[in-house]
């Protein structure tokens, strides 16, 4: 069948017009992965975008967890607030040049891919992102988080804990938390460029170009 399919193309001179179809089709993705990074990561940037967010929300580190329950139990609970809200305030801060990375990568999004991912689940294009641009995000997103843990304070803050911390345990902790914020933030941004995607898909009214109110309407 997909033969005879090929064939009525070709001799009908239509193959040209299914190519510009598909071609439409990884446009409009393209499009939707682009609106949804640079509106994800504006949103995320703004003042308690990670730190009053419940669902995106850092806390500190896993490993970390005794530093948190030790030193709120001698009294260091503001310190600990503090280092908190401001590796928070170091993902927001962020998020302000987050944007043009990930459109960057978007641009890598293959015809064929696209045609795959247009008929696959809501947030089928945020998960191909994910899958595919995880590892070279993380390079160029960690320095900029690295400055943004100095910029904020976050570092010295989290200095003071693990410092006080090694005083009261045997077992020294100090585990990376530019590596951590990084992650959490990139999973952030991740998370809200899958929202987007998601409305596009299901909401007409979140399709604002003719293009996806094209390709998107008639999936």
């Amino acid at each position: 069948m997909k033969k005879i399919l090929f064939i009525l193309l070709f001799t009908t001179g239509t193959l040209p017009l299914f190519s510009q179809a598909n071609n439409e089709i990884a446009n409009a993705l393209k499009q939707a992965l682009t609106i949804g990074a640079e509106k994800g990561a504006a949103e995320l940037a703004k003042p308690d975008g990670f730190f009053k967010n419940a669902a995106l929300k850092i806390l500190l580190p896993p490993e970390a967890q005794k530093i948190e329950s030790t030193l709120r139990s001698v009294g260091m609970g503001k310190q600990v607030d503090e280092a908190i809200l401001s590796i928070n305030r170091a993902a927001e801060d962020a998020c302000k040049t987050a944007a043009p990375i990930f459109v960057s990568a978007i641009k890598d999004l293959t015809v064929t891919d696209a045609v795959n991912i247009l008929k696959g689940n809501d947030t089928a294009a945020t998960s191909y992102l994910k899958g595919t641009t995880t590892t070279p995000l993380t390079s160029a997103f960690k320095p900029i988080i690295e400055a943004s843990l100095q910029k904020t304070d976050a570092t010295k803050h989290w200095a003071t804990l693990v410092s006080a911390y090694n005083k009261f345990s045997f077992r020294k902790l100090n585990p990376s938390l530019s590596d951590y914020v990084t992650q959490k933030a990139l999973d952030g941004i991740y998370t809200q460029i899958a929202s987007e995607e998601k409305s596009i898909r299901q909401n007409p009214a979140a399709r604002a170009t003719d293009l996806l109110k094209k390709v998107f309407g008639t999936n």
